[in-house]
């Protein structure tokens, strides 16, 4: 990937990850880059990733031990030292092509993890320490972008979550986008956006008669004629994206068909972007969209942490790691089991093994509590291949691209406030909703409410502009920085959506504090004592690094012992019971 040295973007703010590790300096070290943020406090880009910054630039270290620079040195010293500054020279080159070519960036990028959660730790405590409503968003985000788990409550009851959903399968072929609709040309002019970012999915779900995801996906295969290139049959197809759409939970009101839809275009829009031309093969693009289409599958509208704290049988299934990330995986590749439903069936035994892999690669890293690790190894990559191959990134092995499309389905999945105003907004209200009936299911049952889940005490417009400064811009600069140019316009417009929620904060004051009696109290007072007493962070940054690096494994073997039964008599029901597989059988 070819990136020219871009113009300068004063206007447009950086994120945290630029500024010093340090309270009172700035960044230690600053080389020459190509990056899509220019700061307001120096005239060229900072290396802020800690092995980037050691790495020495290609030009300066280069030195032909034939050309005259060597030679003249050289003749000023007798032939021993001649011959053992050759002998050395020739060991820093040999040393150099190593750093070069290894793939390190997974181990040493978690020298960026660990800084970039100090910094992250050191700005979430100042805003904590402004306003009642500055402290749930730090909690909020803390707990659920950096992987910190509370202590479970040892007297939560043991749920289930069951699937049942009312069967509405029609699979025709004759269908122009899959689905039947009586506004096939306002779909049909809907989707014509398919390949434009900010596509109004909410009036596609209205076009397709509630069938968003299937006219999506459908019209993704066909403009990159997925079907005939992997010989996929039509009413095949659409059979499974049928049965996949009525097994996202249609009372959900973010997690369901119409967010799987949009991240799955999203992938597709970002796939296209010129930077990344010809890079990925045709597998694994039908890896990330089918990941993507996936991603959400059964999504029960509580998070991760709530299944853990209630004792839930997926906790318990999948021991607390990454437990909707995998159930979703579970459920999506059980449906390809169905009648009619295995798009893969011609795929070759190796195709279907590669592509389970890449799926549940990108997957599991939709789960948010692994934001800073592939925030942190994206960012490694990205200045390290920069650095030492003179502004030249080369995605010519598997593991970097890997890489790439685990970052790539997750920069998709925090897409929503780069999207048009009206459209993020919408996003908005529907998380809201989504969180605030979780909260209301914490105070049924007496449980601490989650951050952001209590509707008497949240502040929508402050937890959006904490969510773009501390989650999204960090990563959607990073991508820019890798597809430069490409990304630009998302990021003028994820700034514009940050500025009107920061305008709309003195408009909306907070909402005066209930007590869990329902008494009013008074502001800046909580439960209990007053608002001196913050959330304190506390990061165990080696015990969550060791978690992450054994997690892939774990997960796999967690996974292939769960059996999902689909039964006969009533084939949109999912249960999931566990047997014992051996590793070969898995």
């Amino acid at each position: 990937i070819k990136q020219p040295v871009p113009a300068g973007h004063g206007q447009r703010r950086e994120s945290f990850l630029y500024r010093s590790d340090s309270d009172y300096e700035l960044s230690p070290k600053s080389l020459s880059r190509n990056s899509s943020i220019v700061g307001e406090l120096h005239g060229e880009d900072l290396i802020v990733t800690p092995f980037a910054q050691v790495r020495p630039e290609g030009p300066a270290v280069d030195m032909d031990p034939l050309g005259p620079e060597y030679v003249s040195m050289c003749l000023l010293a007798d032939d021993s030292y001649q011959k053992l500054a050759m002998e050395t020279m020739e060991e820093l080159d040999w040393c150099l092509d190593q750093l070069e070519t290894i793939q390190t960036y997974r181990s040493v990028s978690d020298m960026a993890s660990n800084k970039f959660k100090r910094m992250l730790n050191r700005e979430l405590s100042h805003l904590s320490e402004m306003s009642r409503s500055g402290n749930q968003v730090s909690e909020y985000i803390s707990n659920t972008f950096l992987g910190e788990h509370c202590s479970t409550d040892p007297d939560s009851n043991i749920t289930c979550i069951g699937v049942s959903h009312t069967p509405s399968i029609c699979a025709s072929t004759n269908n122009r986008f899959g689905v039947k609709t009586d506004q096939e040309e306002l779909l049909s002019k809907d989707l014509e956006g398919i390949n434009k970012w900010g596509l109004n999915i909410f009036q596609v779900a209205e076009h397709s008669r509630n069938r968003p995801l299937t006219s999506i996906m459908y019209s993704i295969f066909q403009e990159r004629d997925l079907m005939r290139t992997f010989k996929i049959p039509t009413d095949t197809f659409v059979t499974f994206m049928l049965t996949l759409e009525d097994h996202y939970h249609s009372d959900v009101a973010y997690h369901n068909s119409l967010h799987a839809a949009d991240v799955a275009q999203s992938t597709h829009i970002l796939l296209s972007t010129p930077a990344l031309d010809e890079v990925f093969t045709d597998l694994e693009i039908l890896a990330a969209i089918f990941a993507a289409a996936i991603h959400d599958v059964d999504h029960p509208g509580v998070s991760n942490q709530f299944l853990i704290n209630t004792n839930s049988e997926l906790a318990l299934m999948y021991n607390d790691e990454s437990v909707l990330e995998n159930h979703h995986l579970a459920v999506g590749f059980k449906l390809l089991q169905g009648d009619n439903c295995d798009i893969f069936q011609n795929l070759t035994k190796k195709q279907k093994q590669t592509l389970r892999r890449m799926v549940i690669d990108m997957v599991l890293a939709t789960d948010m509590s692994k934001h800073m690790s592939l925030l942190a190894n994206l960012k490694t990559m990205v200045e390290t291949k920069k650095v030492t191959s003179s502004g030249v990134l080369l995605l010519d092995n598997y593991t970097d691209r890997m890489q790439v499309l685990r970052n790539m389905v997750h920069c998709a999945d925090l897409s929503n406030p780069t999207k048009p105003l009206d459209l993020y907004r919408q996003w908005t209200d529907r998380i809201m909703e989504e969180f605030f009936h979780q909260g209301d299911r914490e105070r049924d049952r007496g449980m601490e409410i989650s951050p952001m889940c209590d509707k008497h005490t949240a502040s929508v417009e402050r937890t959006q502009v904490g969510f773009i400064d501390y989650i999204v811009h960090p990563l959607w600069e990073t991508w820019a920085d890798l597809v430069h140019p490409d990304a630009q316009d998302i990021l003028d417009t994820l700034e514009d959506n940050r500025n009107w929620y920061q305008r709309m904060i003195p408009q909306s004051p907070s909402p005066p504090f209930y007590t869990s009696d329902g008494e009013s109290g008074q502001p800046g007072e909580l439960e209990g004592g007053p608002v001196a007493s913050k959330f304190q962070f506390e990061l165990t940054l080696d015990d969550q690094d060791e978690r992450d690096a054994g997690g892939e494994n774990a997960v796999m073997e967690t996974a292939g012992g769960v059996i999902l039964e689909q039964h006969a008599c009533d084939g949109d029901r999912v249960e999931m019971t566990t047997c014992d597989i051996s590793p070969a059988e898995t």
